[in-house]
């Protein structure tokens, strides 16, 4: 770990505690405020058998932390002129059935979760097989009439926009535009050089596949069709973390993600006015996938706070309007969110804040 401030000292201990709490793989977290890190730690071990130790740039898989990360692209291609919010899909993507305007597969009310058809594990290895399932399924209710987190293809369908519009992959326009300039160890795709520095997931047992089963059935549907997004067979494995499954299998850094929480609200990526758009609610309702009220913005989940995205295992990227901090915790042991919950409450008692 990194050494900190003594006013942080809190927050590390609070992550020390957490990481000698683990039996499986380690875990990260940092936090930017008033224009600089105020903290940035990670611990623990970065696979299974647990000889490897975490280091300060090894990446994990955040799951739906990664959301925000694709959305991005869109946004500056629309900042740029070159896709319009409220633009019909079909507008760059002229086989996807349904009707879902740009805008509304951004805030999670397309309809576009799941796959009916049976379909196989590789299609998280093929782009364009995983896009021709697309064009086959209709949408599972009519676009705007129902919320719902797409769990599974989110990376696809904005992805396909950035393909058919910019030429390049999601996973090449993030590296190259985001990325890449503002410094961010984040990658869709984790390109063959860096797949040493890729932590294991664990902690795939009974109590993770309870949260899995909870609800209605929906989000079972979302989530395993095609199968193994939640099996650590695939996902620790070098054709998943090599493949582009941009909502979900980003890998990177704490720092990192917190980065670009950190760009965003000091305006180094895209212009007030959509920022402001993104980070608003656009869409409100019980969350058919989710199984919760969500406030949705454009990418982002909305709260009184501020926004950001939690992914399943219990990784988390935010900013806080009120506390004026970028933090993530990101971890290989998959859990809850009571980890995260605890480090930032801390972080917040530390600046003087109220908990959430």
């Amino acid at each position: 770990m990194s050494a900190m401030p003594d006013r942080f000292a809190p927050v590390r201990q609070v992550f020390a505690e957490i990481v000698a709490a683990s039996s499986g793989t380690g875990s990260a977290f940092a936090a930017w405020h008033d224009g600089h890190w105020v903290v940035d730690v990670w611990g623990g071990f970065a696979d299974a058998a647990r000889t490897r130790p975490w280091q300060r740039d090894t990446l994990v898989m955040p799951y739906s932390v990664t959301k925000p990360f694709a959305a991005l692209c869109v946004l500056l291609l629309v900042d740029r002129g070159k896709v319009d919010l409220d633009a019909p899909m079909t507008t760059y993507w002229p086989a996807l059935p349904g009707g879902a305007t740009v805008r509304q597969v951004l805030d999670h009310t397309a309809g576009h979760v799941l796959l009916e058809a049976p379909a196989p594990t590789e299609a998280f290895y093929d782009w364009h097989l995983m896009c021709r399932l697309l064009e086959r399924q209709q949408p599972a209710w009519p676009p705007g009439d129902g919320v719902g987190e797409s769990a599974l293809f989110y990376g696809h369908l904005l992805g396909e926009v950035v393909h058919r519009v910019d030429g390049r992959t999601l996973g090449g326009f993030l590296r190259e535009e985001v990325c890449g300039p503002l410094g961010l160890d984040f990658h869709v795709g984790v390109p063959e050089q860096d797949l040493g520095r890729v932590a294991d997931l664990t902690g795939y047992g009974e109590e993770f596949r309870r949260r899995g089963e909870s609800g209605d059935g929906f989000m079972m549907r979302a989530r395993a069709n095609p199968p193994g997004a939640y099996d650590p067979a695939v996902v620790n494995g070098a054709a998943w973390r090599r493949a582009e499954v941009a909502a979900v299998n980003g890998h990177g850094t704490a720092r990192a993600v917190a980065g670009l929480y950190a760009a965003l609200a000091t305006g180094r990526l895209l212009s007030s006015t959509l920022l402001a758009e993104m980070t608003a609610v656009s869409a409100h309702g019980e969350d058919r996938v989710v199984g919760e009220v969500r406030d949705w913005g454009l990418g982002v989940a909305v709260d009184a706070d501020g926004f950001g995205m939690g992914g399943t295992g219990g990784s988390v990227g935010w900013w806080s309007d009120v506390g004026q901090y970028a933090l993530s915790f990101v971890t290989g042991d998959v859990a809850g969110h009571d980890r995260v919950d605890r480090l930032e409450n801390t972080l917040r008692e530390v600046l003087g804040l109220p908990p959430l």
